[in-house]
């Protein structure tokens, strides 16, 4: 029996001899599947433009009232709302009746005026002949010649008064002033007018191929805009413009009006952007943001934005260090910079390798295998 029991303690020993042996060669193994490859990419230092971003709305370039200047029925319309029209285009049309009789009435006061002073006019020319034999005295030439002076003002006042009648006839049909897209019409056909006190307003017309972003910016900011324009830091004609929702195409414009005063209440200067509407999706009165650039940093830290995460602390990435071990760092970021880096302000330096992909996968003193990419 003894030798039985010994037989078996020395195959225990044996067992957990090989127990500790297998144990120890799987920790290695585990390890080195720890050590899983991940992406990681070195930080980028290059030259940017910092912008500042400054809300505003579109205005269209031109905005044109489209008003009635006579009383009276509105007897046409004639285009589709919300449609373009070319300068010139016939929009409305107001009963011209008492126009139309107001024009005749005074071509016939003209007629009658150039009568009139054709009659005096031969009528001085035969009393200066008869003045001549005595046949009539100083007096009556004199009383001739007056005539034919208040005819000839009779007709210049009667060509004045043909001159307004044809413009009142002509306010009856009512034509775009400019290429553009007309409003619907306040009024209706049908309706009554009275534009003669004071003009009515019948609808607007807009031209919109370019369209303006219209922002204020401070005082101080501005002294360093003028700067960059005076020499030429920055080119000011390719200004980012973002809208609230995400537009078909991307816009940019270029710097355009500045007020020649500083609003004292609040210390900003109007300005605008001219935005070409290339796409005819741009409509007046739609909220922009205008991202000015105000200065240039030729040694900006960069990353790739997609490898920034976020947290209840605030923006991180994951740094690999020369351990090859991923470490948790908080930065602070700034804008988009080429379309896909974002400028990191703070928490990164020059050689910092930061993972780029998988980010759910990693964990912060991960060991990991890092695989370099641009």
């Amino acid at each position: 029996m003894k030798y039985i029991y010994e037989k078996i303690g020395i195959g225990l020993l044996t067992l957990s001899t090989l127990s500790v042996s297998c144990k120890s060669g799987g920790d290695k193994t585990s390890e080195g599947l720890q050590a899983m490859p991940v992406d990681v990419a070195e930080v980028t230092v290059d030259s940017v433009v910092i912008h500042k971003s400054y809300p505003g709305y579109l205005i269209a370039d031109q905005r044109i009232d489209i008003v009635a200047r006579v009383n009276g029925y509105i007897v046409g319309k004639y285009y589709a709302d919300g449609k373009r029209v070319r300068k010139g285009a016939v929009l409305f049309s107001i009963e011209d009746s008492q126009y139309r009789d107001q024009l005749r009435q005074a071509e016939a006061q003209l007629a009658t005026a150039i009568a009139t002073n054709d009659y005096n006019t031969r009528h001085y020319t035969a009393m200066k002949k008869a003045l001549e034999t005595d046949a009539v005295s100083q007096m009556d030439v004199l009383q001739a010649e007056s005539a034919v002076a208040q005819s000839e003002a009779a007709i210049k006042s009667a060509r004045a008064a043909v001159a307004s009648a044809k413009t009142m006839l002509g306010y009856c049909t009512i034509v775009a002033p400019i290429d553009g897209k007309v409003a619907a019409p306040a009024h209706s056909t049908g309706e009554y007018v009275a534009g003669a006190g004071a003009p009515v307003v019948l609808a607007t017309v807009f031209n919109d191929d370019i369209v303006k972003a219209k922002f204020a910016i401070e005082d101080a900011q501005y002294m360093q805009v003028a700067h960059n324009k005076e020499t030429g830091a920055i080119d000011y004609t390719k200004i980012p413009i973002s809208f609230s929702d995400e537009l078909n195409h991307s816009y940019v414009g270029s710097l355009g009006y500045e007020a020649p005063d500083v609003k004292t209440s609040t210390g900003t200067l109007d300005m605008d952007v001219a935005i070409p509407n290339t796409h005819d999706e741009l409509k007046a009165g739609m909220y922009a943001v205008v991202n000015l650039p105000i200065a240039s940093d030729p040694q900006a830290i960069l990353v790739k934005d997609a490898s920034i995460g976020t947290d209840q602390l605030g923006k991180y990435v994951y740094l690999v260090n020369d351990s090859n071990k991923v470490v948790y760092t908080s930065i602070e970021t700034g804008e988009l910079a080429n379309d896909s880096m974002r400028i990191v302000t703070k928490g990164l330096k020059k050689g910092d390798r930061y993972v780029t992909r998988a980010l759910l996968k990693v964990r912060s003193g991960m060991s990991v295998n890092p695989v370099m990419n641009k």
